[in-house]
């Protein structure tokens, strides 16, 4: 029986702009599908954007259907207000998926620049060059859904690792 592809979302939580980005995984091979940004209103209240970004990301669920959802675990800001209202945005970015019954993964950003770019540090231009290398078909409108697919690549290589570790263990 032939396997099917997995589906994967990424996604970059942020207040003003939320990264996106679709990508699919059959064995080690990576296929685009998708990428955006959700963006919310910089003048509207609190309560207001994070409604924004909820009906966005839903709708982006809704449309592409993913199998798996990744999302990437927010730096800790010196800024403890912007660190309390990224984390509000990251917990839409974690209730969207799990709510349309995804299991949602989440990640280092190290842990994401390491599966992309090969080593835990590095900037958005080594990202982006990489995933240009990687899936020379995608397309994105900003560096957070660029980041998106990073995270989606990252969750992608992970689940290739735990299905070989499994395989191991059960041949043990």
């Amino acid at each position: 029986m032939a396997q099917s592809p997995i589906r994967i979302i990424g996604i970059d939580p942020g207040l003003r702009r939320m990264g996106w980005g679709v990508v699919e995984s059959l064995g080690s091979s990576l296929r685009f599908v998708a990428a955006g940004t959700i963006t919310s209103d910089g003048k509207a209240d609190l309560a207001s954007r994070l409604c924004q970004l909820h009906d966005g990301l839903s709708e982006v669920v809704h449309a592409w259907q993913p199998h798996e959802a990744s999302v990437e675990i927010t730096f800790v800001n010196k800024d403890a207000g912007a660190t309390l209202k990224l984390g509000q945005a990251r917990g839409i970015a974690m209730l969207v998926p799990a709510r349309a019954g995804l299991p949602v993964a989440e990640y280092a950003p190290n842990a994401v620049k390491k599966a992309v770019i090969g080593v835990g540090h590095g900037d958005k231009k080594q990202i982006q060059m990489m995933l240009r290398v990687l899936m020379s078909k995608a397309r994105y409108d900003s560096d957070d859904a660029a980041d998106a697919l990073a995270i989606a690549i990252c969750h992608a290589n992970n689940r290739v690792g735990d299905a070989a570790r499994k395989a191991l263990m059960r041949a043990i």
